[in-house]
């Protein structure tokens, strides 16, 4: 390649002879030069703003930092019916290896419905802890079931691909790996896994029972007020209070589905026009 040379420079075809520059007249309204100062530098336009790009939205929404004391089963159920009321949900996934703990996906059935739920559920304290709360970036396979059938088989074989060709590559598995292939170098086995204590679930997401637990009740309220109260709903079988507890009462249906009315309509009820009864499912 030729060497890249500058431009000569130009010569005035009467060398020798001085020429008569005559300096151009100012400008009404400019700045006048100063000898030996540079000239003020040209105001520049404001740039406008480019427009807020968009978050991304899909339909399933990841889930992190998930109280990891919780066992599996109880942490699908809780999420479900936590998020059930912004939409039908159609899959909650969430695992217990090392790689998936304390995370979880919950998928809906559109986008909009995962959008709101975020905006509404994002710093939530699920025992104990608050969600954070993002969009997947990928469709689960129960979105692309439901959405586009005809593509879930291509799609599943897609990801249990990606699976195998990340098994290895994961940091966290890496990082895991070394450390057990290194405690087995130096002779020493790898330390047992210490017991989980039991983590009692909250009485808002107990499961489904005939016997309801009523709770912040009036010191004064009585049998037959509570009597009264449930009796507009069919199949009671029985108010029992505590005699040493005034502000608690189990209420007992003859069948769940019973139960689960009156909780619905009277949670929240205020028997004396004041204080909100709260009413949970009892621990079976």
């Amino acid at each position: 390649m030729a060497e890249m040379s500058a431009p000569p420079l130009a010569h005035d075809a009467m060398q020798g002879v001085q020429t008569n520059v005559v300096a151009p007249a100012p400008v009404a309204g400019a700045p006048i030069p100063i000898p030996g100062m540079a000239p003020p530098a040209p105001a520049v336009a404001p740039q406008p703003h480019a427009p807020a790009q968009e978050e991304f939205a899909s339909e399933t929404l990841y889930i992190q930092n998930l109280n990891e004391k919780i066992k599996i089963p109880v942490l699908k159920a809780s999420l479900r019916g936590l998020f059930k009321a912004y939409g039908e949900v159609l899959d909650v996934v969430a695992h217990s290896n090392l790689r998936m703990r304390g995370q979880a996906f919950v998928s809906f059935e559109s986008a909009e419905i995962a959008k709101k739920a975020l905006k509404e559920v994002r710093g939530f304290p699920l025992y104990s802890k608050p969600m954070q709360i993002s969009f997947a970036r990928t469709r689960s396979d129960a979105v692309v079931k439901k959405l586009d059938s005809g593509n879930y088989e291509a799609h599943k074989q897609r990801r249990l691909e990606h699976k195998k060709a990340t098994r290895y590559t994961n940091p966290i598995k890496r990082k895991y790996r070394q450390k057990r292939l290194a405690a087995e170098m130096d002779g020493g086995a790898a330390a047992p896994a210490t017991k989980r204590p039991n983590v009692q679930m909250p009485d808002e997401y107990l499961p489904p029972n005939k016997i309801l637990f009523l709770q912040n009740l009036p010191e004064n309220v009585s049998k037959d007020q509570l009597m009264a109260l449930f009796s507009q709903y069919p199949n009671l079988y029985e108010v029992r209070l505590i005699p040493t507890k005034k502000d608690i009462a189990f209420v007992e249906f003859l069948d769940e589905a019973s139960a689960t009315v009156a909780k619905e309509a009277l949670h929240n009820y205020k028997l004396d026009g004041e204080n909100k009864i709260k009413i949970t499912f009892a621990r079976k």
